[in-house]
């Protein structure tokens, strides 16, 4: 049975929750409205983070993702608003989200946006030889 947008968030319990490790998603297809004209805005998301107690589930993520095709949104605006949802849903140790959005009128527009449990340190990596 086929998909359709939601905006509803899912989750599953981090299997191993006792280690800091990281979640790298790549969303290359991710769409939405210019509030000034209503053409489309083309973005790949990037997704990092170290979960917590539960993990994103990635057919609800992508049904969520799928959601903001035909709304009305600024670049700013809707990259804050992704990250706030999946916080909500899923309090992460930290996340960042990064929109890499097309170009549009010759600019190319990138938003970073990033949550932090107040208390979580990240680890320092390995450097190897």
């Amino acid at each position: 049975m086929p998909i359709l947008p939601s905006t509803t968030l899912e989750v599953f319990e981090n299997p191993n929750i006792n280690r800091d490790y990281t979640i790298r998603i790549r969303i290359p297809e991710f769409t939405c409205l210019c509030p000034k004209t209503g053409q489309p805005d083309f973005a790949t998301l990037f997704l990092d983070y170290v979960p917590d107690e539960t993990c994103l589930e990635l057919k609800a993520l992508k049904s969520y993702v799928w959601s903001y095709r035909d709304q009305g949104a600024f670049h700013e605006a809707v990259t804050n608003r992704i990250l706030d949802d999946l916080v909500q849903a899923c309090p992460p140790r930290f996340m960042r989200l990064t929109a890499e959005f097309n170009v549009r009128g010759g600019i190319y527009t990138t938003v970073v946006a990033e949550y932090q449990q107040p208390n979580w340190q990240a680890r320092i990596p390995v450097q190897l030889p």
